[in-house]
């Protein structure tokens, strides 16, 4: 089993991971809030700022403070991360 951290010692299992996404869209934002209401968060982010949110294929969403293409680059997929996160700063 590959355990990837998502930051402050906390790892995830990574054939878990259906999704990693960015919280600022309200879809994203309810989603978390749906899940905060049935008791499926995991919030990782000690207090700091939500800056990614990973979808688990058991319904659980966990929110971490780690950049998404940081999280994303520990998964094994740097140079795709990489890549993608060049095309947004453009």
């Amino acid at each position: 089993m590959k355990l990837i951290n998502i930051g402050f010692g906390n790892m995830v299992s990574a054939r878990r991971v259906v999704a990693i996404v960015s919280p600022d869209s309200a879809p994203v934002k309810r989603l978390g809030q749906e899940a905060r209401e049935r008791g499926m968060l995991i919030d990782a982010s000690f207090g700091r700022k939500t800056q990614a949110v990973l979808v688990m294929d058991s319904g659980h969403v966990v929110w971490s403070s780690l950049p998404t293409g940081q999280v994303s680059a520990r998964f094994g997929d740097g140079a795709d991360a990489e890549q993608g996160m060049e095309d947004e700063e453009v």
